[in-house]
């Protein structure tokens, strides 16, 4: 690994979150559940590790187990700026919408660039944008 992954303690919905991950940025979803981990402190079919692979976009998350927090998002957000051709951003902007909650249309700036900001149905945020040569 040669950069920052994040890693998510969700509430019981990694493999969910995973898998919608994998399908918005064309990924591959590896899963491990507690019992692939022999372990016995939250419910057998429970995500102990799962990441994203092959894909443009690395992430890890698991379940949270007995006393562990889950993730809060607050003032934290994923930014794609930049990270694919206008087309695949916009994409993207519309699959993170689904369920989730659109904070600032995909828009154009003043200084002429392209962006927006979205928040997930799993309440992570994500800026997305691109500059106006890729827009077309």
């Amino acid at each position: 690994m040669t950069a920052m992954t994040p890693y998510l303690h969700l509430p019981g919905t990694a493999r969910d979150a995973l898998t919608f991950y994998g399908e918005v940025f064309g990924a591959d979803v590896q899963l491990h559940t507690f019992a692939d981990f022999s372990r016995t402190d939250g419910p057998s079919d429970a995500i102990a590790h799962g990441e994203l692979t092959g894909g443009p976009v690395t992430l890890f998350a698991a379940d949270v187990a007995g006393d562990e927090a889950p993730l809060r998002c607050e003032g934290l957000r994923f930014a794609l700026l930049g990270t694919a051709d206008a087309t695949t951003l916009r994409r993207w902007f519309a699959a993170l919408s689904e369920d989730g909650e659109v904070l600032d249309e995909l828009q154009q700036r003043p200084w002429g660039a392209w962006d927006g900001r979205v928040a997930d149905r799993f309440g992570l945020e994500w800026l997305i944008g691109f500059e106006v040569d890729d827009a077309a």
